[in-house]
């Protein structure tokens, strides 16, 4: 199967980071959804990133629907979601707001450098940066009650906390005080030393 789009999208990022961490072997084709706009159509012609084409030719997109598919493809005891329901519940919130983190981020950033700065709407990006801090607030909460382990191993969980958190900081990094959240550093920090984060760099 071969991954398609660049690294520095915290959704790419994400799923190659799931792939290496399932041991599911993929080829990585990084192509930009700007730069390579005709490249990327031919192969989808939606031109999301990531995308995903499998060995028989069809294309998933969406990071979500592609990791759900991955765990369906891994084998028995590589989940990235606890079994538990209680824990698997609180790790698609942590998930959501990880997400809802990137989708902030990347909101910020298009603004920022894609729309001409006398079409920047101030109250739009004001209320985007409010989104963006109440998602981390809560997540630093959420670790405060229950840390996520650092013992060598990665779930799903922790692996978009940190994808989320090293975008934020690489893209937009004017809109989180780090001081304001030491347990999303922390765990970042230590996730982004193991293999599988190592091995995929943002740039």
């Amino acid at each position: 199967m071969k991954l398609i789009g660049m690294l520095d999208s915290p959704y790419v990022r994400r799923v190659a980071i799931s792939l290496k961490t399932l041991d599911i072997p993929f080829e990585h084709a990084s192509i930009s959804v700007f730069r390579g706009f005709e490249a990327f159509q031919a192969i989808n012609p939606v031109v999301k990133a990531p995308t995903l084409v499998l060995d028989d030719g069809e294309v998933l997109m969406d990071s979500t629907l592609i990791i759900d598919y991955l765990q369906a493809l891994s084998s028995p005891g590589k989940s990235l979601m606890p079994a538990s329901l209680d824990q698997r519940l609180r790790a698609l919130r942590l998930i959501g707001l990880a997400l809802a983190a990137c989708e902030k981020s990347v909101q910020i950033y298009y603004e920022r450098n894609l729309r001409p700065s006398e079409k920047q709407h101030a109250p739009w990006l004001d209320r985007v940066s409010g989104q963006l801090h109440a998602a981390y607030l809560a997540l630093e909460q959420e670790l405060a009650r229950q840390p996520l382990p650092m013992d060598g191993t990665l779930q799903q969980d922790g692996i978009t906390l940190a994808v989320a958190w090293s975008f934020t900081l690489l893209v937009v990094p004017d809109q989180v005080d780090v001081a304001q959240f030491p347990l999303i550093s922390a765990f970042t920090a230590y996730a982004e030393q193991q293999p599988a984060f190592v091995e995929t760099p943002m740039s």
